[in-house]
């Protein structure tokens, strides 16, 4: 299979080969879902990190993480955010996305025309990972997963006073709270959140999944400071009946859901915005928190490096590069990628994870 060019109007400085998101000026492929000599990275999750390369080049934030991620033989080389490297023919450089702790945009450099791939990304404030920056370029590579006008987020603080408040209620009652999250980057965003509401520390425990505490761990190992949890074997029946309960979604169904056989359960994702999917969920409750950008913070970011050119990938491809080019006179144009976005995504990426 030849390699297929991003964008056929001009010599692209990056491709889609088999094995991902190639750069040949500079000889290394940027998240790649298969094997490569040299990759990129950038962010942890499963379905940008995958085990087999010879060489990964991320942020330090993200080394403890891709460390549980890839494994303990992996040659993992760090680039601190901002710093210019030269590989190959180009300048590398790496920049915040906002989406989980480590997460980086890669700014790429040639001969005057500049490239960033934005891997995923949010622009709203969290205090586990580093703030999102926008990077002027001239092409912008952009995550798409909630690219559409429904997806508008509530103020988090909002939706953190919610869960305590949903958590109490349940606590009153003698029944353990279990909210399904992604382990990595959800999971911690989540811990802090409820953790900096008033009261919320009255109510009971902080229980976590294995999957969790592993994150937790790294993160911690990376000089974030969050709340302290106990694992489910660690505690009571009595104190369980008033904990709050982090798992990861593999773990809705499973065995380990024993140990609270009255909870009341909820899911945590922007996906909750619609309603069809928080039943099909089967949670009780619905909250709506990503780590992506909504509608409106999409199209900002997107403003803001200034491109001309964007291609979109990860998620409502075709309606935002239709919409970028209509309303916005981009030359927008869609990527296709081993995967698709969160949805399905991130859940594959649990399984990478130790119980």
């Amino acid at each position: 299979m030849s390699a297929v060019s991003i964008h056929a109007s001009r010599a692209p400085l990056l491709e889609v080969t088999p094995q991902g998101l190639f750069c040949a000026a500079g000889g290394f492929h940027v998240d790649p879902w298969a094997p490569v000599a040299r990759a990129v990275i950038t962010h942890g999750h499963a379905d940008h990190a995958r085990r087999g390369s010879a060489v990964y080049l991320a942020t330090p934030s993200a080394l403890p993480v891709l460390r549980v991620r890839l494994g303990a033989d992996a040659m993992l080389e760090a680039l601190p955010f901002g710093e210019r490297r030269r590989i190959g023919e180009v300048e590398v450089s790496l920049h915040p996305a906002g989406h989980l702790l480590g997460s980086a945009q890669v700014r790429i450099a040639h001969r005057g025309e500049v490239w960033v791939v934005s891997g995923d990304y949010k622009t709203d404030p969290d205090p586990t990972c580093e703030p999102f920056e926008a990077v002027r370029c001239d092409t912008f590579i952009t995550e798409s997963t909630f690219g559409l006008p429904v997806f508008r987020w509530p103020a988090q603080a909002a939706v953190f006073e919610e869960i305590v408040e949903w958590w109490r209620g349940n606590a009153a009652v003698g029944r353990a709270s279990v909210v399904f999250a992604y382990a990595l980057g959800k999971a911690q965003r989540l811990l802090a959140g409820v953790d900096a509401v008033a009261g919320a520390r009255e109510i009971g425990p902080l229980v976590v999944h294995g999957a969790v505490r592993v994150c937790i761990d790294a993160y911690r190992a990376a000089g974030v400071e969050l709340a302290a949890v106990a694992a489910a074997t660690e505690l009571s029946r009595e104190e369980l009946s008033r904990a709050l309960v982090i798992a990861p979604p593999l773990a809705q169904g499973s065995p380990w859901m024993r140990r609270f056989p009255r909870a009341s359960t909820a899911f945590v994702s922007g996906w909750m915005r619609l309603r069809a999917l928080r039943k099909q969920r089967r949670v009780e409750r619905g909250f709506v928190l990503s780590d992506h950008v909504d509608w409106p913070g999409l199209l900002a970011a997107i403003e803001a490096t200034g491109a001309s050119r964007v291609g979109v990938t990860h998620g409502f491809t075709a309606p935002l590069a239709r919409f970028l080019r209509e309303e916005r006179g981009l030359e927008a144009w869609t990527l296709a990628t081993r995967f698709t976005g969160e949805a399905g995504a991130e859940e594959t990426a649990e399984e990478a994870l130790p119980a």
